[in-house]
């Protein structure tokens, strides 16, 4: 890959990352790169959702489109949290209306046995560092690129489930019934995680997001018990390896942001249902905060006192 990347003519986001002053709020959104935009809805009518992700010009191209119509502060690559189950031998698949399928979730422990471990993460994920490289040289400094992935439990539950679910009952399940073989499988993703993201920054993404999007699903002790231990390990793997800010977002987790603080993220994600002064008084003063805008925020006028008070922010 080519490393020699043009010169950051915007690093306010990476500043904002580690604390230190900026000019102005960073401002960035959590699922900017395409969904919304025509020139993504005209580009995905020829492609399938999963080979777009896996073609690194059409991810790249994706990734571009809200940059070149806003000014934001940061580039997320267009990939999806899915594209590790997959690289473990699962088949996903996005359908209209209904969102990512899992064509044969696992059911019982011995399901286990299906997965393709350890993962060759270049081998199986090498279309994302790809991307990433393309898209680092494509941007020409304008902002930093953001990567990321979903985290352990997240992701586990995305799999037993088969797709979406209101209760995750299926998943949560398996914590309480299988508790040795949830941790198994949990490890098993962990080591996917940290070689993804590890090569993910070696291509030339700046900055890391990990998504706990399912934190709101669990209690605080089973957080603690099948969450909090991987997002932790998560961090101290990677950062023996590379060194860029961390971010970890775990959506309906208020209860976890205590906890949180304390496994060396250098960001910490609120959603838009904490107010963001006690979620700055839960995380302490020596980590950067960014979000808590409601999405929905975004269907209001400029002149809506919501929109301008709180954005999907860094600071």
């Amino acid at each position: 890959m080519d490393l020699n990347f043009p010169p950051l003519k915007n690093d306010r986001i990476l500043r904002a990352a580690r604390g230190e002053e900026t000019d102005k709020v960073p401002v960035w959104v959590m699922r900017q790169a395409g969904r919304y935009l025509p020139e993504f809805r005209a580009t995905r009518v020829n492609h399938d959702f999963f080979s777009m992700c896996r073609t690194p010009e059409v991810a790249c191209e994706i990734t571009l489109q809200p940059i070149r119509r806003f000014p934001l502060d940061a580039a997320i690559i267009f990939s999806d949290i899915l594209v590790v189950p997959q690289a473990l031998g699962m088949e996903v698949l996005m359908k209209a209306g209904e969102g990512p399928v899992f064509t044969s979730p696992l059911v019982t422990p011995e399901d286990l046995n299906m997965l393709e471990t350890p993962v060759n993460v270049d081998d199986k994920l090498g279309y994302v560092f790809k991307a990433i490289n393309l898209t680092r040289h494509k941007l020409e400094g304008k902002v930093p690129l953001i990567g990321f992935a979903g985290a352990p439990w997240t992701l586990m539950s995305y799999m037993i489930e088969g797709g979406g679910s209101k209760t995750m009952s299926k998943s949560k399940a398996w914590l309480y019934r299988y508790p040795d073989e949830s941790h198994k499988l949990l490890q098993i993703l962990t080591d996917a995680i940290v070689d993804f993201l590890v090569g993910q920054v070696r291509a030339g993404a700046q900055m890391l997001q990990v998504f706990e999007s399912h934190a709101e699903y669990l209690s605080p002790d089973l957080f603690t018990q099948f969450a909090l231990p991987y997002i932790k390990q998560i961090q101290e793997r990677v950062r023996t390896k590379v060194d860029v800010p961390m971010c970890i977002f775990p959506k309906g987790g208020h209860f976890s942001l205590e906890q949180l603080s304390s496994v060396g993220y250098d960001i910490i994600g609120l959603d838009w249902t904490i107010k963001p002064d006690e979620g700055r008084q839960k995380v302490g003063p020596n980590i950067t905060v960014q979000g808590n805008m409601d999405p929905c925020a975004l269907y209001g006028t400029k002149h809506s006192s919501d929109c301008q008070k709180y954005g999907s922010s860094i600071w």
